[in-house]
């Protein structure tokens, strides 16, 4: 089959013996999808401190602008509850918990000790709530998977969620705790393959790092890589290992990327990993920060681009959860979540925002929801490096021979463990089809030879 781009709605494969065309993907009717949106209003109370690029007000202003519009009336709407402790450590370890759950600014001193140990400081500062905050991001995060999971939603949104930089022990990159790996956790209680993509401008690797010796999840990151940029991972080289070798796909972009080539290189590289790898569900990570004009930022998007990387996954038709991320000027990450919550529903904004909204001051001058933002950084992509790029990712795929054969499960016992049972179950299927493509092929050189000496 011979993959053809046929138009803006669809892409076709031409079958080169027949020269018949059929379509990829199949779109269902995506304006009919049920949305959900994980409300969490008292996540954007906490406070990280004064001088910290991470504001949780930001989930205000978006809900806000996602009220003016009166876009609730089409969503389904959930307060989130907190996640449990034990939802937790599906992922994260007992130590590294019992220090998030008992530190505070107050009692510092008597765990200062252990800073050092469990990446505390800096960027990951200690705050009032921070354990709180955590298990409200998770709990919407994973809240949202159980959306999908039941069929109650087809697209469930948590812009509070998408704190990608979380590792199994410690805190990074302004997250604690990996809601996104609690939520895939769950998903694969019960969807054979997820694939997970990330727009931020940093790279995923929290959760690169949780999937990387499995092949029931195949992550795909899109960031600024120069190994200096944080996280300092990502290049081509980052692969998974084991059973997950050739399921972690990194695609390193430099500094100015411009709207254009972004949807270009996003499309090109998202398609085939689709047909390849033919995921049941589908988790976004939509991080602010690489809109242009972003505090942290280093590329040049601007909102309708980063919208339509989102609306290109959601006409796919697959189930899906979207989370936020990364986003360091508020005014533009609320602009941004605000516009694609209205790309997840299928409706038209007016680009000016509505005049009943609170805080309008943070959106002078020009109240619109579109600003231009463009332009800031020297793009320095060049066609010639993004078409390598592109041509890595698909040389990658090459190793891929199939999806992986997963018979699915209702509900596992107990989810400690879980990946790795399923690792194993996957390797001994994997060694057992070896073996039966093995004993064929002696079969066929045997009857071969008695033929031979039949003649």
């Amino acid at each position: 089959m011979v993959v053809v781009s046929w138009s803006d709605d669809q892409t076709f494969a031409r079958d080169a013996k027949t020269e018949q065309y059929a379509a990829l993907f199949e779109l269902k009717n995506v304006e009919q999808r049920k949305v959900s949106y994980h409300f969490n209003d008292l996540a954007s109370h906490y406070h990280f401190g004064a001088m910290h690029p991470m504001k949780p007000f930001r989930l205000m202003l978006t809900d806000h602008l996602v009220l003016g519009y009166k876009m609730h009336e089409k969503l389904d709407w959930y307060r989130p509850r907190r996640a449990t402790e034990e939802e937790v450590l599906e992922f994260h370890a007992s130590e590294y918990v019992d220090f998030l759950k008992n530190v505070t600014p107050h009692n510092a001193d008597k765990y200062k000790d252990m800073f050092e140990k469990f990446n505390i400081g800096g960027d990951c500062p200690i705050f009032d709530g921070m354990y709180d905050y955590a298990r409200l991001t998770a709990g919407a995060s994973i809240d949202a998977s159980r959306k999908l999971i039941s069929g109650v939603s087809d697209i469930a949104i948590n812009w509070s969620g998408g704190l990608h930089h979380a590792k199994k022990f410690e805190p990074s990159g302004f997250c604690y705790v990996n809601d996104i790996v609690l939520a895939i956790l769950n998903l694969l209680r019960v969807h054979p393959r997820v694939l997970y993509i990330d727009i931020d401008v940093h790279h995923g690797d929290g959760v690169q790092e949780a999937f990387y010796a499995t092949d029931r999840v195949m992550t795909l990151s899109f960031h600024k890589y120069d190994g200096e940029y944080f996280p300092a991972t990502g290049n081509f080289d980052e692969v998974g290992v084991g059973m997950g070798v050739h399921h972690a796909l990194n695609v390193p972009i430099r500094d100015g990327i411009d709207d254009e080539s972004y949807i270009r290189l996003f499309r090109a590289i998202v398609e085939p990993v689709l047909l390849s790898y033919q995921p049941s569900v589908v988790v976004l990570q939509c991080g602010a920060d690489s809109l242009g004009g972003d505090r942290l930022g280093v590329f040049n998007l601007n909102i309708r681009a980063h919208g339509r990387c989102v609306n290109f996954v959601r006409e796919l038709g697959f189930p899906l959860i979207v989370l936020g991320g990364g986003g360091y000027t508020p005014r533009n990450v609320s602009r941004l979540w605000c516009y694609e919550t209205s790309v997840c529903l299928g409706v038209d904004l007016d680009p000016k925002l509505p005049s009943n909204i609170p805080f309008m001051k943070y959106f002078e001058p020009d109240y619109s929801l579109h600003p231009t933002l463009s332009g800031r950084v020297e793009n320095k992509n060049s066609r010639k490096y993004l078409e390598m790029v592109r041509a890595r990712i698909l040389e990658e795929l090459r190793y891929l021979n199939h999806a992986p054969s997963v018979q699915m499960q209702i509900m596992p016992p107990d989810i400690a463990g879980f990946l790795e049972e399923e690792e194993k179950r996957l390797q001994e299927e994997k060694q057992a089809a070896h073996e039966r493509e093995y004993r064929a092929s002696q079969e066929q050189k045997d009857a071969a030879r008695a033929g031979e000496m039949t003649d």
